[in-house]
């Protein structure tokens, strides 16, 4: 994995909380997505197990929904790139079905990106999202 990053833009005008869900969400896509990402079980000195989490550092960046949607775009251009985008559309959802529904109405160019989660080769992670700062 050390050839591997991982990083989360994420639009910097969101409200706190809705940034903090938007991270999230597209960590929990891409734990799902990517064999590798999460660790091991692990036991404590007590004998207590803890779930595997990350073995990647995630660095979460700041952007605007302009900047994630061209980045969406730069990045799937890139064969060895797993990106996640996630929606207004699928923010203001309460159900998937619903936001399955809203999602099938609204054409690639409609939609507004509130954040975005890249994996793969660093090098191509690094030139697609190097000039992006941190989320503060």
């Amino acid at each position: 994995m050390a050839d591997k990053k991982y990083v989360i833009v994420v639009d910097k005008h969101l409200p706190a909380g809705l940034r903090v869900n938007t991270a999230a969400v597209l960590a929990t896509s891409i734990g799902k997505a990517t064999d590798g990402v999460l660790g091991h079980d692990v036991e404590d000195a007590s004998g207590r197990i803890h779930r595997g989490i990350t073995q990647l550092p995630i660095a979460i960046l700041a952007s605007d929904a302009k900047g994630i949607a061209a980045l969406r775009d730069k990045a799937e251009a890139e064969d060895d790139l797993l990106v996640v985008g996630f929606t207004s559309t699928a923010q203001k959802a309460k159900r998937y079905d619903e936001y399955e529904q809203h999602l099938a109405m609204l054409e690639t160019d409609e939609l507004e990106y509130v954040g975005l989660s890249i994996f793969g080769e660093a090098d191509s992670v690094k030139r697609l999202t190097g000039n992006l700062p941190l989320l503060r």
